[in-house]
């Protein structure tokens, strides 16, 4: 395929993935976390949004995966690769990537948006609507449109509902076999829901993922879904391109700020007296400092690091990357203080806990109490702000993006979608195809992360769980 190129976000978003699953790991292990993950995946909305959240997650580590694509080859024999940077999903999603367009078409058109001066074969020439170069360049007749897209659709979903057949054939066939059951019976028992985990819900969700997919795939690469913008790309394209963009910002900051909340916020807590007022009037001060001009400030720092060093990047994707890298760190900067208030009052209570103090009368070194004794008691709370906090930081993205302090302009985001949306609503007639699919992608994002993350604090709250 051609030559891997590794980015520092896609290192460091794998290596998230890897601490996830060692997480799970350990969870397993310990039933005080397997028992509140055992309640979350017995909610039927939790299982829904996790189909939801996981087609994301898919498509963000899909569109981390980057290589150079081979061009040619030398006489002798090496390789020659281009310099563009392409990802798996660019590879995947090939027609969407390479059908572009001239400048703005409405969705599923087949002419472009404003008029034209077009010339006649007899030499005249009239102002009218041109043709697109691939949306519908099939059709003979552009008015067989909506019928040719009928059919296709048809296509997609039949596809669509072959594969989520496929797989809950795989599903009940293994439960069938581990219980000894008919494949029928395990079948039936699946989509009615009569398990002890809603099943049927994950199910039924999967099977809408899978139609829209289906549609994606067939109706995809012969017209325009949502549309084109004002160069011509298409918008779908650029929504599912802009979902590794909000992962990146959710995820990668979580991972800059939750070591420094978590440290101090146990020792602020723990210590007390002079460690307790340093940590304090060190997040004091930084809550002080808005937010938004300081994002501003280190921003406008490194465009000029990118300005003075524009040799050491071969490509405008590294540059692109290392300026969504430098928002993660500045935005986990700016964004630890108030877990480690959380952490720093729930450790004031744990340490004067018996056993906390009878691990201090048997000698027992503080960072070993603090490990084994304080941080798995305040997991919950960890874990539940950072899935609140993830929708948040989403959103975050799009306002910076907005006020042009987030991403490279380079880069596919919600917030640059949004912030090119704002001229084309002034235009006549308007273009609202791309603010309606940046808000559709995140919206649905940010509504799945809250639902999960709604289940998530009520298996793991402790005062929750001891009122029911």
């Amino acid at each position: 395929m051609g030559k891997p190129v590794f980015l520092l976000t896609d290192i460091l978003i794998f290596v998230l993935v890897g601490l996830t699953l060692l997480f799970a790991w350990y969870a397993h292990r310990h039933e005080h976390l397997r028992a509140p993950w055992r309640r979350v995946v017995q909610s039927r909305t939790a299982l829904g949004a996790l189909v939801v959240l996981g087609f994301y997650v898919v498509v963000g580590l899909l569109d981390s995966v980057h290589y150079q694509p081979r061009i040619d080859t030398r006489a002798n024999g090496d390789a020659i690769y281009s310099g563009e940077v392409r990802s798996l999903f660019d590879w995947i999603a090939g027609p969407l990537r390479a059908n572009q367009e001239k400048t703005y078409s409405a969705p599923f058109a087949v002419h472009l948006y404003a008029k034209e001066n077009i010339e006649q074969p007899d030499g005249s020439v009239v102002r009218d609507y041109p043709r697109l170069d691939h949306a519908g360049a099939h059709l003979a007749n552009p008015d067989d449109r909506w019928a040719d897209v009928a059919q296709h659709a048809e296509r997609g979903l039949a596809w669509g509902l072959l594969v989520w057949a496929v797989g809950v054939l795989l599903l009940a066939a293994v439960r069938a076999r581990l219980r000894r059951t008919a494949l029928a019976e395990s079948v039936g028992t699946l989509l009615r829901g009569r398990t002890h985990y809603p099943w049927h819900v994950a199910l039924w969700t999967l099977l809408v993922m899978c139609l829209l997919i289906g549609l994606i795939a067939t109706v995809g690469s012969h017209y325009h879904i949502l549309g084109t913008d004002k160069v011509g790309e298409d918008v779908l394209y650029q929504a599912l391109k802009s979902v590794r963009t909000g992962l990146m910002i959710g995820t990668l900051t979580t991972m800059v700020m939750l070591p420094a909340a978590i440290l101090l916020g146990l020792m602020a807590g723990y210590f007390k007296g002079w460690v307790d007022d340093v940590i304090q009037y060190i997040y004091t001060t930084l809550n002080a400092i808005p937010g938004v001009l300081l994002i501003a400030a280190a921003i406008l720092m490194l465009h000029i690091y990118l300005s003075n060093n524009a040799d050491e990047f071969t490509s405008v994707t590294e540059r692109a990357d290392l300026r969504l890298l430098f928002l993660c760190l500045i935005l986990g900067i700016t964004s630890w203080t108030g877990l480690c208030r959380l952490l720093r009052g729930e450790t004031f209570k744990l340490r004067e806990l018996e056993y906390v103090q009878a691990a201090h009368s048997m000698g027992v070194r503080h960072f070993n109490t603090l490990l084994r004794h304080i941080l798995p008691n305040v997991l919950h709370i960890v874990l539940i702000t950072v899935v609140i906090d993830f929708s948040g930081l989403v959103l975050a993205e799009a306002v910076l993006s907005y006020i042009n302090i987030g991403v490279d302009p380079s880069m596919d985001s919600w917030g640059n979608m949004i912030n090119g949306a704002r001229l084309e609503l002034a235009r006549e007639p308007v273009v609202w195809w791309s603010l309606a699919a940046a808000f559709v992608f995140m919206f649905t994002l940010v509504l799945a992360a809250n639902l999960f993350a709604d289940v998530v604090r009520d298996a793991f709250d402790p005062r929750l769980r001891n009122s029911r």
